[in-house]
């Protein structure tokens, strides 16, 4: 029964966090994963902790043994107390970290980079802050827009921690708190546009998520730089409408361009046979040049027309007939 409340147990909590991871990576939580041998440790930092926690613990060691002229159970215990005291006490910061350090429950000072120490059993170090640029994925899934649209959104938001003390003080998990406040920002900013609208203002709609989240989380010591919508996933029964609409247009655009260019194809005929109808020398070269194109295309034989012949000879038509 007990085994079964336990399995019971494991199972809400693996839910519960991959709910969490859900919401706060949306769509595709998994596809944002980093290789952990890319990232920078804290290993060296780690060991040097330790090896300076050995080192005490053998130097009082072997202090105690010279005095005692033999190893005592009272010498390997101090000893131990002192190893333990400098590993609790001895702290090695990275370049890119800030240790929030408490005494007896009370915010005392900021530590690091670098060596720091603490008073072993009335400081401790409470939370160590990553000041470098965060990327957060995150997304709204099925967000609906002013027209009722449903569209999964998928965004990162770029920000960092200024002000360490305000990140552990104020807000219980700053980074899971960013997450939420983006994505709830993200739904309420689809929520008030059209679909038409978040599509082609996206930039728009970045900089109005910048600022919405920026306005929660600027009281938690945190900075946020950008917001990037990374896509927009429009249902699939919606495509196939959208699509024959955005066809239908290019085929109104089309014939509309259609018409005005033979407008103006008319026009140009027009005076043309303005200018013919005046000249009729004019006329008889435009039939010599319209002759000499079609001979020039293609190696072949023309067979004129003596009616079509004759509108070249225009002055001996006139003087036969006088």
């Amino acid at each position: 029964m007990r085994s079964r409340n336990n399995n019971d147990g494991q199972a809400l909590g693996q839910k519960d966090t991959y709910r969490r991871s859900e919401m706060e990576f949306g769509v595709a939580a998994e596809a944002y994963r980093s290789d952990p041998t890319k990232k920078a440790t804290r290993n060296g930092a780690t060991l040097i902790t330790i090896v300076l926690a050995i080192v005490a613990f053998c130097l009082v060691l072997g202090a105690s043994a010279l005095i005692a002229h033999k190893l005592t159970l009272v010498g390997i215990v101090l000893s131990a107390i002192i190893g333990l005291a400098v590993l609790s006490s001895v702290h090695v910061c990275m370049d890119w970290e800030r240790v929030v350090v408490m005494r007896l429950g009370r915010f005392n000072r900021l530590a690091g980079p670098g060596l720091f120490f603490t008073v072993p059993l009335f400081e401790f170090c409470t939370l160590r802050v990553d000041q470098r640029m965060n990327a957060t994925p995150f997304g709204a899934e099925e967000a609906l827009t002013s027209d009722l649209v449903p569209l999964d959104v998928d965004a990162v938001l770029f920000w960092v921690v200024w002000d360490p003390e305000k990140a552990c003080t104020e807000v219980e998990d700053y980074h899971f708190a960013v997450a939420l406040s983006a994505q709830t920002a993200l739904r309420d900013a689809i929520g008030r546009a059209s679909l038409s609208n978040v599509v082609m203002r996206r930039h728009q709609l970045d900089q109005e998520l910048r600022e919405a989240v920026e306005e929660k989380v600027s009281d938690w010591g945190i900075s946020i730089v950008s917001v990037e919508v990374r896509d927009l996933i429009i249902p699939k029964e919606l495509q196939g409408v959208m699509s024959l609409e955005a066809q239908a247009e290019c085929r109104k655009s089309a014939r509309i361009t259609l018409m005005e260019a033979e407008k103006d194809v008319s026009a140009i005929l027009d005076e043309v046979a303005q200018t013919y109808n005046h000249d009729e020398v004019a006329l008889a070269l435009r039939k010599l040049h319209l002759t000499y194109e079609g001979m020039q295309d293609n190696d072949s034989t023309l067979v004129v027309p003596s009616a079509y012949s004759e509108g070249f000879n225009v002055k001996g038509d006139e003087a036969s007939a006088k």
